[in-house]
């Protein structure tokens, strides 16, 4: 181990970090953490050589590449209303800006997912790593809804906007009861009951 990083090989890429990823955890290492390289590009429909070469480096450093144009985001970014935006995106035969790639493919790289609490007020986001149970997800919220946790009501977002509402989840036996077990999943909203 210790002669791959003397030789310069980036922790991510050495053999032993590849068979086994807890073998650096206490070195504290920066070079196990991924690493994601955006590549400023002035056109996205065009070959560049540089972002070849680029995606070369970062292959070989078991590292990604993702080509954006700043230009074109600024230009995005200064369009007030959502539909100008995607009217221009349409124009340019995007889907959707390059920034939405960049917090996708960053969620990817470190494992993040999201979960929703939602009420009568508000709804609310909460970034969770993957594998991550019900009970430590409700303590991202506070810490009592952890240590008390007792069970959570959980529906699927794609569920969730197709019958419209919780009711309709809950009458169409899309509304589940979890235990302590449940591994929460992207796009669930969630119900915490929790008694401290």
């Amino acid at each position: 181990m210790s002669s791959e990083l003397s030789s310069g090989i980036l922790g991510r890429s050495a053999s032993t970090y590849l068979e086994d990823p807890d073998a650096f955890r206490d070195l504290g290492l920066i070079t196990v953490k991924p690493c994601l390289y955006v590549g400023n590009i002035e056109d996205i429909s065009e070959e560049n050589p540089f972002l070849k070469e680029l995606t070369l480096y970062a292959n070989e450093r078991n590292s990604v590449v993702l080509p954006m144009c700043n230009q074109l985001e600024a230009e995005i970014a200064e369009l007030e209303e959502a539909e100008e935006q995607t009217m221009f995106l349409k124009e340019l035969g995007l889907e959707k800006p390059g920034i939405h790639y960049l917090i996708q493919s960053t969620y990817k790289l470190l494992k993040l997912q999201t979960y929703f609490t939602a009420g009568p007020k508000e709804v609310r986001a909460w970034t969770i790593t993957k594998g991550t149970k019900a009970p430590k997800a409700a303590g991202i919220i506070h810490t009592d809804f952890e240590k008390g946790f007792i069970r959570a009501e959980v529906m699927s977002y794609d569920n969730f906007i197709l019958l419209k509402s919780e009711q309709a989840c809950r009458d169409n036996g899309k509304l589940s009861v979890e235990g302590k077990d449940y591994v929460v999943n992207d796009g669930d909203i969630v119900h915490f009951r929790f008694n401290v």
